[in-house]
């Protein structure tokens, strides 16, 4: 009997209590939801941004991803650096840092951060 609400606890009872718990949880973004929701944003393929191509088309995707990556993950540069093609920690963190300079400058940058923040925490 729960002392708090005078019911007896029960499977109910607990998925009610924590169902806040259990949203959040259902919320947490993947990698690969990240790299697919830009890809199809940017009008690429996943491939492009997992490739080696360093064309601008493809480069700015793919540093997007990595920042959206870190900042809406638990990942670590190196975590996030095998997913991403098995890139050195070092390129993970090169882009995060380039595309927070570019937030600041751009506002176009910061615009589509925010956008695809938006559709990716749901």
């Amino acid at each position: 009997m729960s002392n708090f609400m005078n019911v007896p606890i029960n499977t109910n009872l607990a998925k009610e209590s924590l169902k806040d718990l259990i949203a959040v949880r259902g919320r947490q973004v993947s990698v690969e939801n990240i790299q697919k929701t830009v890809a199809e944003f940017y009008k690429i393929k996943i491939s492009d941004i997992l490739s080696k191509k360093r064309s601008r088309n493809f480069s700015r995707p793919r540093q997007i991803a990595m920042t959206l990556t870190r900042e809406l993950t638990n990942l670590s540069f190196p975590d996030i650096g095998a997913a991403y093609g098995g890139r050195h920690h070092t390129t993970i963190m090169h882009a995060c840092e380039e595309i927070e300079a570019l937030r600041l400058k751009d506002q176009n940058i910061g615009q589509d951060l925010g956008f695809l923040t938006q559709v990716l925490r749901g």
